[in-house]
């Protein structure tokens, strides 16, 4: 694994230092880890998500579509 040194403000390392003390995350190192992944996965739904506003429609998107669609999305969150 590589390493990398960052320098924070005082306030900034506090804070990571208290969420560290919370045991909500082994290290500062883990809670940095987190972070990056978090933003990294951020970015890769933005991106997915431009790319598919500027696809063109494979459906209309009229009332049976919507319908169909949130059926599906109540039996999703049923599970």
């Amino acid at each position: 694994m590589a390493t990398m040194n960052i320098s924070l403000p005082e306030p900034l390392k506090a804070f990571v230092d208290e969420q560290v003390a919370r045991g909500v995350y082994g290290s500062t190192s883990e809670y940095v880890r987190e972070l990056i992944r978090r933003d990294h996965e951020r970015s890769r739904l933005r991106d997915l998500l431009l790319a598919g506003a500027a696809s063109p429609a494979d459906v209309d998107a009229d009332d049976a579509f919507v319908s169909a669609l949130r059926d599906r999305a109540r039996q999703a969150a049923d599970g």
